[in-house]
């Protein structure tokens, strides 16, 4: 292959598609081994927080109980069912699953594709600024994740679940609008916590400084907020679950900010 100043259109397109083949074929290995691992990725991650005994409820019940706020935090049981009624729903939402699975595990090495092909076109000192970046992106969407999983997830399901408004009216949830919603909190959530990396390279670029997310931070607290209604289900509970950190990450972006940026 050709020095990087020596390559022409064509050879970083070329580049590029072994860059994107390589990336693609790590989800679908990681897919296919989530795909054959069907009991555990439903049994044990996708259903789990329609479960009582998982994981959240249980820390949630031992807080109350420390506490002593007695029970009132302590789930019994989440009443509702999910079904299926679409003859392929269950075999189709198994890829659609598995994929996500992949894509979610694979994030890393995708960011390392990306890496390496706009690397080269990097000078030192830009090379040098970027140290850590593959870490601390990785870190932060895992972290953010964590969170869509461990605290949006069980909320939003045992509080949509369980709503009637009549006992008459049973609660049969479709297993597609189920793993939508899952899917929907975990992914934005995951993607959402990237926000101190974007402010770090927009300063970088000069685009942004401290000062001017001071002074439009009541601005984007609005716009958290209306972001927050759109990614969560429609309950206020779940809003404000993700609000907090969202206000949070762009209190720590002022500070990287504020680091980052050198007047021109």
């Amino acid at each position: 292959m050709p020095q990087n100043d020596q390559m022409t259109f064509l050879d970083h397109l070329e580049e590029l598609r072994w860059h994107i083949i390589r990336s693609v074929s790590a989800i679908l290995l990681i897919s296919i081994g989530a795909f054959v691992a069907k009991n555990f990725v439903f049994s044990k991650i996708v259903l789990a927080p329609k479960n009582a005994d998982f994981l959240t409820y249980e820390l949630l019940c031992k807080f109350a109980e420390k506490v002593k706020f007695g029970e009132v935090l302590c789930l019994k049981e989440i009443s509702f069912s999910v079904t299926n009624i679409d003859m392929a729903g269950q075999f189709l939402i198994h890829i659609k699953v598995s994929i996500m699975f992949g894509l979610i595990v694979a994030f890393p090495y995708i960011l390392w594709e990306l890496w390496r092909f706009v690397q080269p076109a990097l000078h030192d000192n830009e090379k040098r600024n970027s140290r850590g970046v593959l870490f601390f992106s990785s870190l932060l969407f895992y972290m953010g994740i964590s969170f869509g999983y461990f605290v949006l997830t069980p909320f939003s399901v045992s509080f949509l679940g369980s709503y009637t408004v009549a006992e008459e009216v049973q609660n049969n949830i479709n297993l597609s609008s189920y793993i939508s919603t899952v899917i929907m909190l975990v992914l934005a959530s995951g993607l959402i916590f990237e926000l101190p990396m974007i402010t770090y390279f927009l300063a970088k670029l000069g685009l942004i400084t401290s000062g001017f997310m001071k002074t439009y931070r009541k601005h984007a607290f609005v716009i958290i907020l209306v972001l927050s209604a759109m990614i969560t289900p429609p309950d206020v509970t779940s809003q404000f679950i993700i609000a907090i950190p969202l206000y949070f990450l762009y209190e720590i972006g002022i500070i990287i900010a504020k680091r980052v940026y050198v007047p021109v």
